[in-house]
C-alpha cells in the first residue's frame, strides 16, 4: 500500500513583492514529485501554472500573473498530494502604463550563437556582454596607475572574465576608496545575481496563454438550447458561431499583446545587430589587448564566436574587419607555436599550448614538432655537458661548472636518495662539502649527465603518452574530431619516436664509455664521445659510484615503464662496467697479495665491500686458524690430563662463533644473488611460453655469476681456505632457486624448454667446482 502524501506547503517567496511578470522563487514542503505532478499554482488568484518550472520538491521557480488582487496567498496543487495551503502572501504592485513610443519593460534576452568550440548555441561572449559594474558601486578609476598594477601583478589581469582574474588587482584599480560596509553590500547583491537564471520570451507566450483557455472555455460554456429539436438543428450553426465568436474574442484579447511583442521583437533585434557590430569593431583592438595580457582563452573564445557569424558575411566592411582579425589570429597563431617550442619548458605548458594551437585549428601538427623540437634538445644537453667538462679540463673554462656552483638538489640527486634498497636502491656515503673539488671529472660527468636525462626524459616520455591517448586536446578536439587524428597519427609515428629513444639511450651509453670505457668505442665515436686526455684512472669506490649512478638511471627509466629493449644498451654498459670495476679490484687485490708475500704490514686493501663484511671474513679466517691450531690442540691437552669439557670447546669454537658468524656473512652475500633471479628471469615481460629461438644465456645469468666471481675474489683475498666454503652456501642458495622458480612454470614452449635447459647447464658447468650434493 502506498504513503499517503502530504499537501503542498508554501512556506516562502522571494521577492514578496512586485508588478506582474515579475519573476519568483517560491519554497516549501511536498510541492511536487516532478513537474508532471504539479497541475496547480496560482498567487494573489491567478493561474501562474504556464510559467511555473519546478526545481524540486521544495522549490518552483514561476513568473506573477496580472491578478487582481493586491494581495494573496501562493496555492500549489499537486497529484499526489492534492490542494495545498499557504504560510505567506505576494504583493502585487502596480505597473506604470506605457504609451506606444515609451520605453518597453519587456526584457531583451542575450543574443544566441552557435558555438562550433562546444558544438552548441551560447550566449554573447564576455568580452560584448559583459557587466558594466558587477559590484553595482561607483568606480574611483584612476588613483593607481596601470604600469604599477602589472609590475604588482605578474601574469594576473584585473578583467573578471579573464582565465588569470585577480580580485585584487580589479578592487584596487575600481574601488581603491570604497568603505568596507559598501563592498559587503555589493558582494552580497553579487551572489544574489548569480543565483539569477535568464528566461527568453517564452515566458510571456505562457503567460498570455492562460488567458487564452479561460475565453475558449467560457465560450464552449455559453451555447446553450432547450430542446433536443434544437440542439440537434443548431449543430452546425452553433459550431459555426462557436468559431468565430472564439477568434473575434481572441483578437480581441490578444490584439494589445501581440502588437507589444512585435514590438519587443523588432527592439531585440535591432539590439543583436548593434551589439554583433560592436562586438566585431572591437575584435581586433580586444585581441591585442588579451594577447599582450596572455589571456588566450579570451582570445580564442571571441574568435570562434566572429567565425560563427562573420566568416559566411558578403558585407564588404565586415570583411574588411574580419580579415584584420584573421591576420592577429595568425599571429596569434605563430606566437604561440614559438613559445611552445621554446625550451626549457615544463610539460604542463606543452600541454597547454598545443590545446590552444589546436583550439586555434593551425596547420601542421603541433604536438609532433613540440615532441621533435624536445628531442634534438636533450641530445644537445647531453653533448654540450660533455663539452663542458672536457672545455674546464683542459683549462677553458675558468668558472666551475654548474654541478659543482648550484646548491640546489639535482633530479639525480633526489631520485638517488630517496630510493629503497629493497627496489635497487644504492647504499653510499653522504658527501661532504668539498665532495666535488675531490670527485675526479669523470664520476662528477656521469652524475651531471645522469641529472640532465632523469630531469628531462621522463617530461619527454609523459608528452608522447599524452599525444598517442588524445589527452593534450580540449573539448574542441574532442568534437572537431581533433583527437582522432591525433591518434592516428601517433600510431604512424610510433617508429620514429622509439629511433628517439633509442637515440637518447645510445647518446648516453657512448658518452658514458668515451669518458670511462674508451676502449669499447671506434675511432670515429671517440672523436664524438671521447676526448678526456687529462683523465684520471679510477679506483674501485670511484666505479662503484659510477654503477650506481648508471643503475638510478636505469631505474627511472624503467619506471616510465619504457619497453625493455630499448633499455638493453644501459644493461650491457652496466654489465661492462662491473667487469671493469672487477679486473680494477683484482689488480689492487694482486698487488696486496705481493706485499704479504713479501712480509710487509698485512693491510686489507678491500675495494667494493663493506666494512662490516670486511670484518666479518677477517673474524672467520682468525676463528678458522684458531679451530684448526689453538682450539684443537687445548682440546687434545685437556684430555690427556683427565679434564672433562672438551666437546664444549670443540662447540663453542664451530657453532656458537664460527657457524654464527658464517651463516651472516652468507646471508648479506647470497641474498642479493638469490634474490636478483626471479626479477631478472622475467624483466621485460619474459615469457617461457612465448620465448624467441635461443642465441645464449641472458643478462640475468651473467650477472650471478660476475656477483658469484666478486665472492670469490673479495673471501680469496683474505683466506683462500674459505672460498669452497663460501661457494658451496651460496651455490646451494642459487640451485634452491632455480628449481623453485622453474617449478613455479605452468608450461614451457620448444624454445622455452630449450632456454630453460641451456641456462641450467651453463650455470651448473660454470660453479661445477664448488657442487655439492644438494646443490647437484
Amino acid at each position: 500500500m502506498s504513503r499517503v502524501r502530504q499537501p503542498p506547503l508554501v512556506t516562502g517567496i522571494s521577492p514578496n513583492e512586485g508588478t506582474s511578470w515579475t519573476k519568483v522563487t517560491i519554497r516549501g514542503e511536498n510541492l511536487g514529485t516532478g513537474p508532471a505532478d504539479l497541475v496547480g499554482l496560482s498567487i494573489c488568484g491567478h493561474n501562474c501554472l504556464l510559467t511555473a518550472e519546478w526545481m524540486s520538491a521544495s522549490k518552483i521557480v514561476c513568473r506573477v500573473g496580472p491578478a487582481k488582487d493586491d494581495k494573496g496567498e501562493i496555492i500549489v496543487t499537486t497529484k499526489s498530494g492534492g490542494h495545498g495551503t499557504s504560510t505567506v502572501s505576494f504583493k502585487l504592485l502596480k505597473a506604470e502604463k506605457i504609451g506606444i513610443l515609451d520605453q518597453s519593460a519587456v526584457w531583451v534576452d542575450e543574443m544566441n550563437y552557435y558555438d562550433m568550440r562546444t558544438d552548441r548555441y551560447k550566449g554573447i561572449s564576455p568580452l560584448s556582454l559583459r557587466p558594466s559594474n558587477p559590484l553595482g558601486i561607483d568606480f574611483d578609476k584612476g588613483k593607481v596607475p596601470l604600469k604599477d598594477l602589472e609590475a604588482l601583478f605578474p601574469g594576473v589581469s584585473g578583467e573578471f572574465t579573464s582565465e588569470n582574474f585577480s580580485a585584487t588587482w580589479y578592487l584596487i584599480e575600481n574601488h581603491s576608496v570604497t568603505s568596507f560596509d559598501q563592498l559587503r553590500m555589493a558582494a552580497s547583491n553579487l551572489k544574489k545575481q548569480a543565483t539569477k537564471k535568464n528566461e527568453g520570451s517564452l515566458a510571456y507566450v505562457k503567460g498570455g496563454l492562460s488567458t487564452f483557455f479561460e475565453a475558449q472555455d467560457a465560450l464552449a460554456g455559453k451555447t446553450q438550447y432547450p430542446n433536443t429539436t434544437q440542439r440537434v438543428c443548431g449543430t452546425q450553426y452553433a459550431k459555426t458561431t462557436q468559431r468565430v465568436c472564439a477568434s473575434d474574442t481572441a483578437d480581441t484579447l490578444f490584439q494589445e499583446v501581440l502588437g507589444r511583442k512585435d514590438k519587443a521583437d523588432s527592439t531585440r533585434n535591432a539590439l543583436n545587430v548593434l551589439q554583433r557590430f560592436k562586438f566585431l569593431f572591437n575584435l581586433p583592438l580586444n585581441i591585442e589587448r588579451n594577447i599582450q595580457k596572455g589571456d588566450y582563452d579570451v582570445v580564442i573564445n571571441d574568435y570562434e564566436k566572429a567565425k560563427s557569424l562573420f566568416s559566411n558575411t558578403e558585407v564588404s566592411v565586415f570583411k574588411k574587419v574580419y580579415a584584420e582579425v584573421e591576420t592577429r589570429i595568425g599571429a596569434l597563431r605563430s606566437l604561440l607555436l614559438d613559445k611552445l617550442l621554446e625550451t626549457p619548458s615544463t610539460l604542463h605548458d606543452q600541454k597547454r599550448y598545443i590545446r590552444y594551437l589546436s583550439d586555434l585549428h593551425a596547420s601542421g601538427d603541433p604536438a609532433w614538432q613540440c615532441i621533435s623540437a624536445q628531442h634534438k634538445w636533450i641530445l644537445g644537453l647531453m653533448q654540450n655537458c660533455k663539452e663542458e667538462f672536457i672545455n674546464y679540463q683542459r683549462g677553458e673554462l675558468n668558472t666551475p661548472l654548474d654541478l659543482e656552483g648550484d646548491p640546489r638538489p639535482s633530479a639525480f640527486s633526489r631520485i638517488r636518495d630517496t630510493a629503497p634498497l629493497s627496489k635497487g636502491g644504492i647504499l653510499h656515503t653522504p658527501r661532504h662539502s668539498t665532495w666535488h673539488y675531490e670527485t675526479p671529472q669523470q664520476v662528477q660527468f656521469v652524475e651531471k649527465l645522469s641529472d640532465v636525462v632523469i630531469g628531462q626524459l621522463p617530461n619527454f616520455w609523459k608528452l608522447w603518452i599524452s599525444y598517442v591517448n588524445g589527452s593534450l586536446f580540449s573539448e574542441t578536439g574532442e568534437k572537431s574530431g581533433q583527437v582522432e587524428k591525433s591518434k592516428k597519427n601517433a600510431r604512424q609515428r610510433q617508429n620514429d619516436f622509439k629511433k628517439m629513444i633509442e637515440e637518447v639511450t645510445h647518446r648516453l651509453v657512448k658518452l658514458v664509455r668515451g669518458a670511462l670505457l674508451p676502449s669499447t668505442l671506434t675511432e670515429l665515436e671517440l672523436k664524438l664521445y671521447g676526448g678526456w686526455e687529462n683523465k684520471t684512472e679510477l679506483t674501485g669506490p670511484w666505479l662503484t659510484q659510477v654503477i650506481h649512478t648508471v643503475r638510478v638511471i636505469f631505474e627511472a627509466l624503467v619506471a616510465l615503464e619504457i619497453p625493455n629493449d630499448l633499455l638493453q644498451v644501459i644493461q650491457d654498459l652496466l654489465l661492462e662496467l662491473r667487469h671493469h670495476c672487477l679486473l680494477v679490484t683484482l689488480h689492487h687485490t694482486a698487488d696486496d697479495v705481493k706485499r704479504v708475500a713479501e712480509k710487509e704490514d698485512w693491510v686489507v686493501d678491500n675495494e667494493g665491500i663493506t666494512s662490516l663484511e670486511q670484518r666479518l671474513l677477517i673474524i672467520l679466517s682468525n676463528c678458522q686458524y684458531l679451530e684448526k691450531h689453538t682450539f684443537l690442540n687445548l682440546a687434545e691437552h685437556f684430555e690427556k690430563h683427565g679434564f672433562t669439557g672438551t666437546e664444549k670447546i670443540t662447540r663453542v669454537s664451530r657453532e656458537d662463533l664460527d657457524e654464527s658468524l658464517f651463516d651472516a656473512y652468507i646471508e648479506r652475500k647470497s641474498d642479493p644473488i638469490v634474490g636478483s633471479l626471479e626479477p631478472g628471469i622475467y624483466a621485460g615481460h619474459f615469457d617461457w611460453r612465448d620465448c624467441s629461438t635461443p642465441t645464449g644465456v641472458r643478462n640475468y645469468l651473467k650477472e650471478a655469476l660476475v656477483n658469484i666471481i666478486t665472492v670469490h675474489a673479495e673471501v680469496f683475498t683474505v683466506s683462500k681456505d674459505l672460498v669452497p666454503r663460501v661457494l658451496t652456501r651460496i651455490i646451494e642458495g642459487v640451485a634452491e632457486e632455480m628449481s623453485r622458480l622453474m617449478q613455479c612454470v605452468s608450461s614451457f614452449s620448444k624454445n622455452g624448454a630449450i632456454q630453460a635447459r641451456l641456462e641450467i647447464d651453463s650455470l651448473r658447468d660454470a660453479v661445477a667446482s664448488y657442487l655439492s650434493s644438494e646443490s647437484q
